[in-house]
Protein backbone atom coordinates (compact mmCIF):
# COMPACT_ATOMS: atom_id res chain seq x y z
CA UNK A 1 0.00 0.00 0.00
CA UNK A 2 1.26 3.64 -0.55
CA UNK A 3 1.37 6.09 1.02
CA UNK A 4 2.49 9.50 1.36
CA UNK A 5 2.76 11.70 4.50
CA UNK A 6 3.45 15.20 4.81
CA UNK A 7 4.53 17.04 7.80
CA UNK A 8 5.38 20.31 8.29
CA UNK A 9 2.68 22.60 7.85
CA UNK A 10 2.12 25.86 10.60
CA UNK A 11 0.92 28.79 10.87
CA UNK A 12 3.89 31.47 10.57
CA UNK A 13 4.23 35.11 10.33
CA UNK A 14 4.70 36.58 6.90
CA UNK A 15 8.59 36.80 6.08
CA UNK A 16 8.86 33.36 7.90
CA UNK A 17 10.24 29.86 7.08
CA UNK A 18 8.68 26.50 7.20
CA UNK A 19 10.20 22.83 5.42
CA UNK A 20 7.33 20.51 4.76
CA UNK A 21 8.29 17.01 4.74
CA UNK A 22 6.48 14.00 2.27
CA UNK A 23 7.80 10.54 3.48
CA UNK A 24 6.86 7.83 1.20
CA UNK A 25 5.94 4.00 1.43
CA UNK A 26 5.40 1.13 -0.92
CA UNK A 27 6.37 2.36 -3.93
CA UNK A 28 9.79 2.55 -6.09
CA UNK A 29 10.62 5.95 -4.49
CA UNK A 30 14.02 6.71 -6.48
CA UNK A 31 12.37 6.05 -9.91
CA UNK A 32 9.54 8.44 -8.93
CA UNK A 33 9.35 12.36 -10.18
CA UNK A 34 8.23 13.50 -6.89
CA UNK A 35 6.48 17.16 -6.45
CA UNK A 36 4.55 20.06 -4.02
CA UNK A 37 1.02 21.23 -4.93
CA UNK A 38 -1.04 23.41 -3.49
CA UNK A 39 -5.03 24.64 -3.15
CA UNK A 40 -5.77 27.83 -1.43
CA UNK A 41 -9.53 28.20 -0.17
CA UNK A 42 -12.15 28.66 -3.46
CA UNK A 43 -8.97 27.93 -5.50
CA UNK A 44 -7.94 24.72 -7.78
CA UNK A 45 -4.88 22.81 -7.02
CA UNK A 46 -2.20 24.32 -8.58
CA UNK A 47 1.76 23.23 -9.42
CA UNK A 48 4.48 24.51 -6.87
CA UNK A 49 7.33 22.83 -7.61
CA UNK A 50 8.81 19.44 -8.45
CA UNK A 51 11.87 17.32 -9.00
CA UNK A 52 13.10 14.29 -11.14
CA UNK A 53 13.97 11.00 -10.04
CA UNK A 54 17.32 10.81 -11.06
CA UNK A 55 19.15 13.62 -12.21
CA UNK A 56 17.06 15.73 -9.52
CA UNK A 57 15.77 18.44 -12.06
CA UNK A 58 13.77 20.76 -10.24
CA UNK A 59 10.99 22.99 -12.07
CA UNK A 60 9.19 25.99 -9.98
CA UNK A 61 6.19 28.10 -10.22
CA UNK A 62 6.74 31.54 -10.73
CA UNK A 63 6.41 32.88 -7.60
CA UNK A 64 8.08 30.13 -6.17
CA UNK A 65 11.06 30.66 -7.60
CA UNK A 66 13.95 32.13 -5.38
CA UNK A 67 12.26 31.88 -1.87
CA UNK A 68 11.14 27.88 -2.02
CA UNK A 69 13.59 24.92 -3.07
CA UNK A 70 12.62 21.08 -3.62
CA UNK A 71 14.81 18.03 -2.68
CA UNK A 72 15.18 14.79 -2.24
CA UNK A 73 16.73 12.23 0.04
CA UNK A 74 15.97 8.70 -2.02
CA UNK A 75 17.59 7.07 0.68
CA UNK A 76 14.95 8.38 3.30
CA UNK A 77 12.39 7.78 0.82
CA UNK A 78 11.79 12.11 1.35
CA UNK A 79 11.04 14.78 -0.29
CA UNK A 80 10.93 18.08 1.40
CA UNK A 81 10.08 21.61 0.49
CA UNK A 82 11.59 24.38 2.06
CA UNK A 83 10.06 27.88 1.75
CA UNK A 84 11.24 31.48 2.84
CA UNK A 85 9.90 34.59 2.62
CA UNK A 86 6.45 33.41 3.20
CA UNK A 87 3.26 35.67 2.12
CA UNK A 88 -0.24 35.55 3.30
CA UNK A 89 -0.70 34.78 -0.62
CA UNK A 90 1.04 31.21 0.18
CA UNK A 91 -1.41 30.50 2.45
CA UNK A 92 -2.88 27.10 1.18
CA UNK A 93 -2.99 23.28 1.84
CA UNK A 94 0.05 21.42 0.11
CA UNK A 95 0.30 18.08 -1.46
CA UNK A 96 2.73 15.90 -1.63
CA UNK A 97 2.35 13.86 -5.64
CA UNK A 98 4.54 10.92 -7.03
CA UNK A 99 4.38 9.68 -10.56
CA UNK A 100 6.40 7.94 -13.02
CA UNK A 101 7.53 10.54 -15.21
CA UNK A 102 9.65 13.62 -15.29
CA UNK A 103 9.27 16.57 -13.10
CA UNK A 104 8.54 18.43 -16.48
CA UNK A 105 5.39 16.20 -16.87
CA UNK A 106 4.28 16.20 -12.69
CA UNK A 107 4.48 20.16 -13.08
CA UNK A 108 1.44 19.95 -15.67
CA UNK A 109 -0.41 17.99 -13.07
CA UNK A 110 -0.04 14.90 -15.74
CA UNK A 111 0.91 11.05 -14.57
CA UNK A 112 0.22 11.59 -11.13
CA UNK A 113 -0.48 8.18 -9.14
CA UNK A 114 -0.69 9.00 -5.74
CA UNK A 115 -1.25 12.22 -3.72
CA UNK A 116 -0.70 12.41 0.00
CA UNK A 117 -3.19 13.86 2.51
CA UNK A 118 -2.21 17.56 2.61
CA UNK A 119 -0.85 19.80 5.15
CA UNK A 120 -1.86 23.12 6.00
CA UNK A 121 -0.02 26.12 5.69
CA UNK A 122 -1.47 29.66 6.80
CA UNK A 123 0.56 32.88 6.34
CA UNK A 124 0.05 35.89 8.65
CA UNK A 125 0.42 39.33 7.67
Amino acid sequence: QVQLVESGGSLVQAGGSLRLSCAASGLPFSSYAMGWFRQAPGKEREFVATISWGTKTTYYTESAKGRFTISRDNAKNTVYLQMNGLKPEDTAVYYCAAGPTTARTLSLMRQIDYWGQGTQVTVSS
